[in-house]
Order: structure tokens, then sequence, then C-alpha cells
């Protein structure tokens, strides 16, 4: 099964939202993400949704910000991209017969669900202004070894 990165790619242009780019459109986010512009809107538009950015459509149209990333958390994005699942493995077979087959799914459904809850309580805690903060300490660390090299 393939990775979802759609959060990822989310919370990369929401960044460059707040940090870089006013009001890009659809196409200007495609070219970004090197995907179609019919994608991004799809991506972009749970954020809308939830009332994290605005859209307008047609000439000086594009994407906005309708609040700081410090108000969007990751758990919002995980959620306004309809929460896909957060793990990629699990039972073999729906109803397994096999009494140790039977076993071995409760445990692993009860432990995934158990890391599922600490996850999803973790990226509560985390801002998009988190994350730009971090993008900024990292350019700023560059910067410096860049200029001692």
């Amino acid at each position: 099964m393939p990775r979802d990165s759609r959060m990822s790619r989310i919370l990369h242009v929401l960044i460059h939202m707040g940090r870089h780019v006013k009001r890009p459109t659809s196409e200007d986010i495609a070219i970004m993400l090197s995907t179609n512009p019919v994608v991004v809107r799809r991506m972009m538009a749970g954020l809308r949704d939830k009332g994290f950015l605005t859209s307008e459509k047609g000439h000086g149209g594009g994407w906005e910000l309708a609040c700081g990333l410090e108000a969007i958390t990751l758990l919002d994005v995980y959620q306004a991209i309809g929460e896909p699942p957060l793990f990629n493995i699990g039972p073999h077979v729906d109803q397994p017969e096999c009494a140790v087959e039977q076993a071995v799914d409760a445990r692993v459904k009860k432990t995934l669900g158990e890391a599922e809850a600490l996850l999803r309580e973790r990226f509560g805690t985390i801002t998009v202004a988190d994350l730009a903060e971090d993008f900024e300490r990292r350019v700023t660390s560059r910067r410096i070894s860049g200029e001692e090299s």
C-alpha cells in the first residue's frame, strides 16, 4: 500500500503560505508540489471547509490563510484530509477462522488503537507555526554553517 502524503504536502503548502507565498492559486501550488491543480483543490478543500483557509475563484483569486499558523494543529490538518489510516499494518483477513490468527489480530488491533490515540493526542499539541519555526531554525543553521565553511 503506498504512503498517503497529503498531510505532509498540505503542511508544506501552509508553511509557504504563512511565510512566503501570499494567495497562491491552485496552479501555483500544483507546480510547487509537482501535481495537478485539481488534486490541490481536493486537498485544500477540507481546510477551507473547517475555516482555516479561504479561496476565491477567477482573476486575482487564490488560497488564503483565514487564521495564523499557530491556530492550526497537525490534528486539524489530519482531520481535514479525511483521517486516512495512520498505520499500514493490519490483519491478514477480516474474519479469520484460526484461533491463533484471532489472538494475533486482537492484540495488534488493540495496540494500534492505543498508538493511534497517542499519535492523535500529540498531533493536537503541535501547530503548523511550530513546524514553521523549525523550518526557520534550519534555514538559519544552514546559513551560519555555510558562512563558516
